[in-house]
């Protein structure tokens, strides 16, 4: 049976993201598909002759990074200068006795895991400082022979030796919105270029995507295959009583079914919150808008508003609640309750949340930049993402329009279909099969 590898570089991660949120669901199709599944990790320790530990430290707890001695940083210093000479991964098989973190969607489904001690850190230091990623080995045993594929869920400065490489790309935002990451652009260019010149393949999550990699990248439309992403919601959380999930939601939030509109994502400048509140209290409506997500960076514009507002008091902050974090089984319940989600993004490379809405009967308002409009069709309001009076004229549309609302839930609900686990495992198995990978 054809065995494939994804990295763990975000399903490590202690607070999920989109992309393990991607990593998750194609571990769990490729096993429906009939494909044996694997992870490869980077943990912070080393290796250790007991097995136990070495699974142990895949879930260990971060510890606060300390300033190194000389010593410390000289070591450091090596181990990045080797890197890019190659690094060996070391087969883990899962032992059952350790119990991972809930918070991170507990143990992936993968069939063995691989470690590489600080493989993605040393990785990371190599390409931004002189400019080349890390070629990786899998060490071979009787008990674990190396993966057939390599499947990597975003550019990483790492690449497999010896087998074919997949490489996912969501994306091309630092270099389509630079004012809106961190990244070192330089850097991150010459990322996806090796990434490219490695890959055996690549793999997109929309149409939008695909296109910015042919014309930014110069990648042949011959070498990419569009999968999308699949809506796979807990069957348990999705068919739940409307009448437990309202009396949840009364009892913990005080909302009302149907009587909020909701938010949900990191607070960065992609994701437009600043914006969607100036939209919200200029619409004048009276419904509460719940916001949802933690700070990630540049947010300081974003939240500006926000707190201003929050400082002033009165009705216009009682009216805005935010949570840093929320359990899953409660954002989902969130989301069932929602009025509609707004989520008019500058730019997504796919937009989970917008489908994750319509398969919870939630009508939703998005945006005409990326891939939005191709993912939502004709099932939202979309808006343009830099107008703050159309975000609001669509916002009071949906606040007072109970017949504009059904029509989007009726209309969400086809097209979330289109994006079914079945539509999903269809397209990766034509992935797979341009390498020559059959489960």
């Amino acid at each position: 049976m054809t065995r494939i590898c994804i990295d763990g570089f975000n399903l490590a991660l202690r607070r999920g993201t989109g992309i393990a949120t991607y990593g998750r669901n194609l571990l769990s199709n490729l096993q429906a598909i009939g494909f044996n599944t694997e992870v490869l990790y980077g943990p912070d320790a080393a290796q250790n002759a007991t097995s136990l530990l070495n699974e142990t430290a895949l879930v260990d707890v971060e510890r606060p990074p300390r300033k190194l001695n000389r010593k410390e940083k000289a070591r450091r210093f090596i181990k990045t200068f080797d890197a890019r000479f190659g690094r060996i991964a070391h087969p883990i098989a899962p032992s059952g006795e350790v119990i991972w973190p809930s918070h991170g969607g507990g143990q992936p489904d993968a069939d063995r895991f691989w470690a590489s001690s600080s493989l993605f850190a040393q990785a990371n230091r190599s390409m931004a400082a002189y400019g080349v990623g890390v070629p990786l080995t899998f060490r071979k045993t009787p008990e674990a022979p190396p993966p057939d594929v390599m499947h990597w869920t975003t550019p990483l400065p790492v690449r497999a030796k010896n087998i074919p490489n997949i490489v996912t790309f969501h994306d091309l935002i630092p270099l389509r919105l630079p004012h809106t990451t961190m990244d070192n652009k330089a850097v991150y260019l010459n990322l996806c270029r090796q990434a490219v010149r490695n890959a055996d393949h690549i793999a997109v999550v929309s149409e939008t995507t695909r296109q910015d990699v042919e014309r930014i990248l110069g990648v042949s439309s011959d070498r990419i295959t569009n999968t999308y992403q699949a809506v796979s919601l807990p069957s348990q959380l999705v068919t739940r009583a409307q009448e437990d999930v309202t009396l949840e939601l009364e009892g913990i939030f005080r909302l009302g079914w149907k009587n909020y509109f909701l938010h949900f994502g990191a607070i960065e400048p992609k994701k437009n919150l600043g914006r969607i509140i100036e939209g919200y209290l200029a619409s004048g409506s009276q419904t509460p808008l719940v916001l949802i997500g933690g700070r990630a960076w540049l947010d300081e514009g974003e939240t500006a508003l926000l707190s201003q507002v929050k400082r002033d008091g009165g009705p216009n902050a009682d009216r805005i609640r935010q949570y840093e974090y929320m359990p899953f089984s409660l954002l989902i319940s969130l989301i069932r309750g929602a009025k509609a989600t707004l989520f008019p993004s500058l730019y997504e490379g796919f937009g989970l949340p917008v489908l994750e809405s319509m398969a919870l009967s939630t009508a939703v308002l998005t945006s005409t930049a990326g891939s939005l409009p191709e993912v939502a069709g004709d099932a939202a309001v979309i808006v343009d993402p830099y107008d703050t009076q159309a975000i609001a004229r669509g916002i009071q549309a949906l606040d007072f329009d109970e017949a504009l609302r059904d029509e989007l839930v009726m209309r969400g609900k086809l097209q979330a279909a289109r994006f079914t686990p079945q539509a999903y495992q269809n397209r990766l198995i034509d992935l797979y099969a341009k390498i020559g990978a059959t489960p």
